[in-house]
């Protein structure tokens, strides 16, 4: 039983480590190519048009309008 509760507390740590594994899979590219103005300009317009699209998203379905 003490070997299933080994194998268990090391979810965590997989998961943590597949986690950032997909971050720098995604952003070493990105980096690679900031390195030209426009394109950097591009990548934040698109970081921060994407941070606004899930905060409208989250703000919707957290506080949802009744129609009554």
């Amino acid at each position: 039983m003490g070997e299933f509760f080994s194998n268990v507390a090391r979810y965590p740590k997989y998961l943590i480590t597949i986690i950032l594994g997909v971050f720098a899979a995604v952003l070493e590219p990105l980096v690679r190519r900031s390195q030209n103005p426009i394109t950097a300009v591009a990548l934040i317009a698109a970081l921060i048009s994407g941070l606004m699209t899930l905060a409208f998203l989250l703000r919707a379905m957290v506080y949802p309008t009744t129609l009554a």
